[in-house]
């Protein structure tokens, strides 16, 4: 089997331009589906595989502990997988299309109201180069509506300061041309002063965010740098860096904006994903029904 995955995660990379995250989550579930069948039923051969060998690992995880969100998602990387299969011609029929997949308990997202947000932005020491740096790309998410990998990956060529629009390219490389306002732009702008003392201790880059040693910040350091602050200011817990990310819809739900913009702006493919802000609008409606309502 191990052929055909790396063929796998060639095509997902070369032929679908997949991001190196995702190709690596393919990997690490099929690497462990592969070790199980070996372990198991002492053969990997994906001609071999049938439907009760995917229930199998799949009853598998489940008495590990792994939660329904993880295995269906496991179960979707194996019937891409043998789906490519199918269509290379290596097996004659894809056994996973056979497997039902869990049912999800529907969670909505921590909602972020905006004085929570507000509180948030405040938190980073205005005084500190690093602070200065940290109130930006909090600004950034929280005003663009930006995944944290589409933060990080942003260069100083792909920010247009004057007219406050971000070049970003998204999930399976598309690119799209997002605004932000003026407080994420004064934010930029004051950090911006900053970044040379920042470039000057590494070795060159045109990353627009930079860590202490000059380096382009990560995904993972720019989660770390949220909880420090979201401890800082003692809100509630549930929050991370794509919690601004659901802020920046549902605020722009409830002021009027339309579904359709929305998608455009966070690069949803489907609208349907962008429909859950509508969810959370509906959620927040409730809540102030009932407390102010004398019929409530």
């Amino acid at each position: 089997m191990r052929r055909a995955v790396r063929a796998f995660l060639d095509d997902l990379k070369h032929r679908r331009g997949l991001s190196a995250n995702t190709v690596s989550s393919y990997e690490t579930d099929l690497i462990q589906f592969q070790l199980f069948l070996e372990e198991e039923l002492g053969n990997s051969k994906p001609a071999s595989v049938d439907v009760l060998a995917i229930r199998s690992f799949l009853a598998h995880l489940h008495q590990r502990g792994l939660s329904r969100a993880s295995i269906a998602r496991k179960l979707a990387a194996l019937r891409t997988f043998f789906k490519f299969l199918l269509r290379e011609g290596t097996i004659e029929k894809n056994p996973a299309r056979l497997v039902s997949t869990p049912r999800l308990d529907r969670k909505l997202p921590a909602r972020f109201e905006e004085a929570e947000v507000e509180s948030l932005l405040d938190a980073p020491d205005g005084s500190d180069p690093l602070g200065r740096r940290d109130r930006a790309i909090l600004e950034l998410l929280y005003g663009s509506g930006l995944r944290v990998g589409e933060l990080v990956a942003l260069d100083l060529s792909t920010c247009d300061l004057d007219s406050c629009l971000l070049r970003v390219l998204g999930k399976g490389n598309k690119e799209r041309i997002v605004p932000f306002g003026e407080p994420a732009e004064e934010a930029l702008r004051t950090y911006l002063r900053d970044r040379r003392a920042l470039v000057a201790l590494g070795e060159g880059t045109d990353a627009l965010f930079l860590n202490h040693r000059g380096g382009r910040l990560t995904a993972r350091s720019v989660r770390r740098l949220m909880d420090r602050y979201l401890k800082l200011t003692a809100l509630r817990s549930g929050f991370s860096p794509h919690s601004l990310r659901h802020a920046f819809a549902t605020h722009l739900l409830e002021r009027g904006c339309d579904l359709r913009s929305i998608q455009e702006l966070l690069g949803h493919e489907s609208l349907s994903t962008t429909q859950k802000y509508t969810q959370l609008s509906t959620r927040k409606l409730l809540e102030v029904y009932e407390k102010s309502h004398p019929k409530a």
